[in-house]
């Protein structure tokens, strides 16, 4: 360093490179991990202790441990090549880190597959085919129409979550209460199509709720991670309190034009293949990666919207807040396939509610 540079340029200097290596380590805040981490064996074993407290992991054995350290160096291993391949959205070490992508899909999804609709929506059933314009982007959780990211764990109830997350929606934008709801109440009592925590569909959910008198709140009706005794709770008294629908409709298949509609208007359940193990460790980003067809999860789309030229559709997941973008993933819009990116547009639905 030139020794007749003046004390506070060199601090500057010295100042300025520091700035910059906290730049590049906060890079991997995001996704968990550091170029660092993967150097040597024993920081692998300091970065798989830090992430064992943060999800507050426990196993039943020292074996059983070491087992799933090898587990998660693999995972890290993919999740940090993809990540030098791709640019429009990132992987990071979640909460999944410890599974194999079997243990994963067996435990984490829970969508029935469904039968091809025997009845296609047409234009002319669809409420909101005469918008001809929509807004550029929507937002509902901005409008105070989506409650706080929640957690199905291991039970397979994805088709509740989807479905309580539309009503809820629906029924903030008619009466301006967002209220959360019980998905335990329809994996209890929503038996007619749909199998508890082993997989149901939306549409089965949504008949439910319309011909059962509504839906009572999360508070009174709280969840349970498992299937249990339907209880209507039909007492007098503020557990009684439902939120009713009045029915529901089918988006038009494979109709993005379409979906868009339905959501400028409410947040729409939807289906997605969500197997994939990009999907698995998502962390933010506009996701546009591999991803099929075959639908295994629902979820809720909650918006729209565009960045650095990519449009993509907001999901809300219900896999907790410590997934995604706090337990949202955007997921691309206008890929030119009419299933779209992990045929988001293939079956879509939505509650109504006249009052």
């Amino acid at each position: 360093m030139d020794s007749k540079l003046p004390f506070a340029a060199i601090l500057l200097l010295l100042l300025s490179a520091a700035a910059c290596a906290t730049a590049r380590r906060s890079d991997y805040s995001i996704v968990g991990y550091s170029e660092e981490d993967l150097s040597s064996h024993d920081r692998l074993i300091e970065l798989f202790e830090k992430w064992v407290t943060k999800y507050r992991k426990a196993y039943a054995s020292f074996e059983e441990k070491v087992r799933r350290f090898e587990v998660f160096k693999e995972n890290l291993k993919h999740i940090d090549e993809i990540n030098k391949k791709v640019s429009s959205y990132w992987l990071g070490l979640n909460e999944f880190a410890d599974l194999t992508h079997d243990e994963f899909k067996s435990t984490y999804l829970g969508l029935t597959p469904p039968e091809p609709r025997k009845k296609k929506t047409t234009s002319s059933e669809f409420r909101f085919a005469g918008d001809d314009e929509v807004p550029k982007e929507v937002d509902w959780r901005k409008k105070n129409a989506v409650t706080e990211v929640k957690n199905q764990g291991q039970c397979g109830s994805c088709w509740a979550f989807s479905t309580v997350a539309a009503v809820e929606g629906i029924n903030a934008i008619v009466t301006g209460n967002l209220t959360s709801l019980s998905e335990q109440e329809l994996i209890d009592c929503s038996t007619d199509g749909n199998n508890g925590c082993n997989g149901g569909l939306m549409d089965y959910a949504f008949s439910y709720i319309a011909s059962s008198g509504g839906l009572h709140t999360e508070e009174a009706y709280p969840y349970a991670m498992e299937e249990g005794e339907c209880d209507q709770k039909k007492d007098d008294g503020d557990e009684a309190a439902v939120v009713t629908i009045s029915g529901y409709e089918d988006v038009p298949v494979n109709d993005e034009e379409a979906l868009v509609k339905a959501l400028a208007h409410q947040p729409v359940s939807v289906a997605i293949e969500a197997s994939g193990r990009h999907f698995q460790f998502y962390s933010g980003g506009v996701f546009d990666g591999p991803c099929g067809e075959e639908l295994d999860h629902g979820v809720t789309a909650v918006g729209y919207g565009t960045s650095k030229g990519q449009d993509y559709i907001i999901v809300k997941n219900s896999w907790g807040p410590h997934w995604g973008e706090k337990g949202y993933i955007r997921i691309k819009k206008g890929t030119g396939k009419g299933e779209g990116l992990c045929g988001i547009n293939k079956m879509a639905s939505y509650p109504t509610k006249d009052n």
